[in-house]
């Protein structure tokens, strides 16, 4: 409804000529007000002057309170706010004025991270938590959905509450033994012991992964054994190392890729006579390892004759490998594709890391690493536009591709681990720019998780580094970047590798975390408002993940240190060899 006309006046609409009224009204009132201010004597409109730039002054005095308040008030709805970030030292509490812990006062010395308290369940640790308490935590979260919903079962399948089998040999806590000692979870380690003591046995009949079996089972019964001098893992590492014997009885020596541990009888997947090579190259830590113990040297003999026979093969590129071999004839299938992705990753990881368990006495091993690292320079390095990341694409038929599997964020760690060992400075070097790299991926999603897959720009003019493929922006709970950051962080002592750690910590929280326990692979990790749970918490989620992010976090070098254990691909810590061995 209108207000009623006045009377006293004359309304007059030309029509178009709104704005062009508006801006003339506008003029009228600035020429009213500059009559009356010179109508004014001298001392009133020094007074007025004056009086106005003291309230100017106490406005800009009072402005950081005002902020804070306008600040405060939005906290709640800001799942993304953060503050001050410190690392050592005192830490000032913002809201409350008080002064945080200090050096000492949390028993683990660790930062404390400056996080308004969430006034919701979005997952994000309270500042007042010290990054290992918040990693304990998680842990027990997902130890609890297992726990409740898939107790000696392979995996959990939290949304669902269910659980998903792919050995049936409870491959999830087997993978977690070793993580739960390092973390100090008593409780939960003593009550997974009593299962392997009472429920698990390997004489059954099923078909098992022999690197899957290997990496996870055997080195996670023989770390465990290591670090608590309990023989019964080692009486279960054992007999689950004898029983995966069978699969390197083939033609070429070269290893079946699955095992019948009830039947004693190995076989190629149904579909082809072909392994890959990184599954057939990373079994040498854990298998070498047994021996040692043993004394038996059918394990180690049976590793360094596919060691052997790789070096030798021809169709590499300056020390890169392709992907498949065949278990007939021993020769590489498949050619001319190479990659530090799926299916040759760990490859370069065990050539490093089978030098530096037998005491650095195995020149055929350091050789082959060596050049590898060489052949990555010359084929597979690249920066990105427009911001200059250094990245590892790939090479297929003589042609080079943009594409990074998250997989390959495990170089930084190893080269870093060279060069902290001897090996060429530049390793070290190469390590940062890389890790910038992984952390970027990260960082640039909106979800602060990595996708599975990236492409990177290459082309002059590009607007962002990285491009996703609606296929790849899956996120498994995968534990390479945050390796890496822990290599980095005990060789350099850079706080930003732990600050980066935190980030992705609370990612895993805030878009992960399933209320009712577990955590869960995502499917897009480009959308924050439905990153779509795929239910499904992988066993390395436990076995790696936070076990490397707890050792990130932590400032006792002595904590599995470098110098005594190598780590194997599913970070399970075998010793390294006196020198004697």
């Amino acid at each position: 409804m209108l207000p009623p006309s006045r009377q006293d006046y004359v309304s007059i609409n030309l029509s178009g000529q709104r704005s062009g009224s508006y801006n003339n009204g506008k003029q009228w009132r600035r020429q009213s007000c500059w009559r009356k201010w010179k109508q004014l004597s001298r001392l009133q409109r020094s007074l007025i002057l004056f009086t106005l730039v003291l309230l100017f002054i106490c406005g800009m005095a009072s402005f950081p309170t005002v902020s804070e308040h306008l600040t405060g008030s939005r906290s709640s709805c800001s799942l993304f706010k953060f503050t001050s970030f410190s690392w050592h030292g005192a830490v000032i509490d913002t809201e409350q004025g008080t002064e945080g812990p200090k050096d000492g006062e949390n028993k683990d010395n660790l930062p404390v991270h400056q996080e308004p308290r969430p006034t919701n369940q979005s997952g994000i640790a309270p500042r007042s938590d010290p990054p290992l308490k918040v990693v304990r935590d998680a842990f027990r979260h997902a130890w609890k959905g297992y726990k409740e919903f898939a107790w000696g079962h392979d995996e959990l399948r939290p949304i669902s509450k269910s659980y998903s089998e792919w050995f049936g040999l409870g491959l999830t806590l087997i993978d977690a033994l070793d993580t739960m000692w390092i973390l100090g979870l008593k409780e939960e380690f003593e009550e997974a012991r009593a299962w392997v003591s009472t429920e698990l046995s390997f004489n059954r009949n099923v078909d098992v992964n022999l690197f899957e079996s290997t990496i996870r089972i055997l080195g996670g019964l023989l770390s465990t054994y290591h670090l608590t001098g309990d023989s019964l893992f080692l009486d279960k590492a054992k007999d689950i190392g004898s029983r995966l014997m069978p699969a390197f009885k083939t033609p070429s020596k070269i290893p079946y890729s699955d095992v019948n541990i009830g039947k004693g009888t190995a076989h190629p997947p149904r579909w082809t006579s072909d392994s890959t090579v990184a599954e057939v190259t990373s079994i040498q830590l854990e298998f070498r390892e047994l021996t040692r113990l043993t004394q038996d040297p059918q394990y180690q003999a049976a590793v360094s004759e596919v060691m052997k026979q790789v070096h030798q093969l021809e169709g590499k590129l300056d020390g890169l490998v392709p992907m498949f071999i065949n278990t007939n004839s021993g020769q590489f299938t498949h050619q001319g594709i190479y990659t530090l992705g799926a299916r040759a990753d760990s490859y370069y990881e065990y050539l490093l890391k089978q030098w530096i368990q037998g005491g650095k006495t195995e020149d055929q091993l350091l050789e082959d690493y060596l050049q590898a690292v060489e052949g990555v320079k010359k084929n597979l390095l690249q920066k990105s536009s427009p911001g200059g990341l250094t990245f590892v694409g790939e090479v297929s038929h003589g042609q080079f591709s943009p594409k990074m599997d998250h997989l390959v964020c495990f170089l930084p760690g190893t080269l870093a681990l060279g060069a902290h060992n001897g090996l060429p400075a530049d390793h070290m070097d190469l390590a940062k720019e890389l890790m910038e790299t992984c952390y970027q991926m990260y960082v640039q999603m909106e979800t602060g998780l990595s996708p599975e897959i990236v492409h990177f720009n290459m082309h002059q003019g590009s607007i962002r580094d990285i491009d996703v493929k609606l296929a790849d922006r899956h996120n498994l709970l995968r534990p390479e970047t945050v390796e890496s950051l822990f290599y980095l962080y005990r060789f350099t002592n850079d706080q930003k590798y732990q600050q980066w750690g935190w980030e992705i910590l609370q990612s895993f929280n805030k878009y992960t975390k399933v209320s009712s326990g577990g955590f869960t692979s995502i499917n897009n990790v480009r959308d924050p408002e439905y990153p779509s749970p795929r239910d499904k918490m992988e066993s390395f989620f436990l076995g790696e993940t936070l076990k490397y992010l707890y050792l990130l976090f932590s400032e006792q070098p002595g904590l599995v240190s470098l110098d005594q254990y190598v780590f194997n691909t599913e970070a399970h810590p075998l010793p390294i060899w006196p020198s004697s061995v």
